[in-house]
Order: C-alpha cells, then structure tokens, then sequence
C-alpha cells in the first residue's frame, strides 16, 4: 500500500465523520455559501500578476514538518502582495498538517482566488468548500474515476466554484478530460512514491486541451523554469515548499518574483 492508498482509505474515514458532525443544511447557512466565488482564469491570466499559484503548507508525507511555525495570515498576504495569482491552501491534516482554520484565515484576509488543496473523494467535500470560502477545488485523477470527476466538477460549477484537475501521466490525462473542468494541472510529483521530475510537464503539454488553463505542479525552485514552462504552453505554476522551507515564505516569493521579472 503506498502513501495515496494510505491517505484516500484516511480520507473516507474523515468524510463519513463529518457527514455525521455536520449536515448538509448547515454547510449551506455558511456566510460564504453565498458568495460567488473570484474567476481562477481572470486571476491566472491577469499580465499584472505572476501566474503563480503560491501554497501554504505545513508539512507532507516525505518531508515531514516543512514550517510549523508559519503565520497563515502574514505568509498568504505576502503571497498576494508579492504577485500570486492564487492560493493553494491544504487542509488535509493528518498527512499536510492543515485544517479548515488555515483556509478560512487565508480567505479572510486576502483578495484573489483560494484553492482548497485537500483529496476530494466525495460530493460532501465540494458543498463544504464553498462553505468553507474556496475558490476552485481540486480533483485529483489518480483517486478518482471518469465518472466520478465528471459528475464532482459539474456539481462543483453549480455551486460558482473552479475546478483544478490534477494529471499526473498520459493515461490519466486521456481518460479524465471532461466538461466543466477550467484546468488540468500535471503534477510533477509522483504521490505514490513522492519522487520529482519537471519533465513531466514538458512531456504532457501538447495533450492537454487548449480551452482549458494549463498549470505545472511542483518541483519548481528556478525562476528560469517558469520562462521555459511559459514557453511550452503553461499558463499558470504550483509552488509551495520552495517558499516554505524558508523562514519567510513571503520574502522568499518576493525574492523569486524579481528572479522571475529579470528573466
């Protein structure tokens, strides 16, 4: 059984308990059930910002505690002063380290597109994201069917959210494309085992369907990256550790962001 298996078995156990804590009606009276939720494309594509999607995260399966110190608030904030396009906000707790708490601070203190970066495996956890104050949700494709991706992302649109589908090879692509998807993210990081590899990007790019944003995921630390992404055809960039395993995630964002203007 490798890490996903170990987190989706977690994450069922996690869903069914919140069913029974919290119904339905209640995630609907939310003040944030009714907002309409900020345009992912809008943000992502706005010359004035970076395209990047900046994450806040405490910590992950392979790397144990990254920052457990960091203040959501001040770090997000730095996020969207420094020119993030959005934020990327895990709530999984057992294996991130992250709770609803951290997305609903980042939502109250900032002005751009929140993605709720958890495993979503059931409709209940879409209701609770726009009650929660997400933007787009995150549909992962290696622990969701054809069906199932279809029938969450067009739930998730009914509700004004965004929709995030994460690819992390060629057959996963083909068989997760759907309608009411408004990106494809190809994850560099392989979640079975947690290794790295950029080039799976480059490998993925022309596959992926024009109408919808194209974003790289992960093991991204180089400026000149980002240039040579571009270049191939993505729009937009997941970046979280880089930030977070420095004492300042919001400085160290800043710092990139000059990198990235000079190339």
């Amino acid at each position: 059984m490798n890490i996903l298996d170990r987190i989706v078995i977690r994450k069922k156990e996690e869903v069914a308990q919140a069913k029974a804590d919290t119904p339905i009606s209640s995630l609907e009276a939310s003040s944030y059930f009714s907002r309409t939720p900020y345009s992912f494309k809008e943000f992502l594509l706005n010359p004035e910002r970076t395209g990047i999607i900046a994450e806040f995260k405490r910590s992950s399966p392979s790397k144990g505690v990254i920052n457990g110190q960091a203040s959501v608030a001040e770090v997000t904030k730095g996020y969207a002063t420094a020119g993030a396009s959005a934020l990327s906000v895990l709530t999984d707790h057992d294996f991130f380290g992250g709770n609803y708490a951290d997305l609903a601070v980042a939502r109250e203190n900032n002005e751009i597109p929140v993605l709720r970066k958890d495993f979503i495996i059931d409709e209940y956890q879409i209701i609770e994201s726009k009650a929660m104050g997400a933007d787009i949700i995150l549909l992962i494709a290696a622990i969701l069917t054809p069906e199932q991706i279809s029938s969450f992302a067009k739930q998730a649109k009914s509700l004004g959210l965004n929709v995030l589908l994460e690819v992390h090879n060629r057959e996963e692509l083909q068989r997760s494309i759907a309608d009411n998807i408004d990106a494809i993210g190809v994850n560099n990081r392989n979640l079975a085992d947690f290794s790295v590899d950029i080039q799976n990007s480059f490998n993925l790019v022309d596959e992926i369907p024009d109408e919808v944003m194209k974003i790289s995921e992960s093991a991204i630390s180089d400026p000149a990256i980002i240039a040579e992404l571009k270049k191939a055809g993505f729009n937009g960039f997941l970046i979280g550790e880089n930030f977070m395993k420095t004492d300042d995630p919001a400085a160290a964002m800043q710092r990139f962001v000059s990198e990235l203007r000079s190339v």
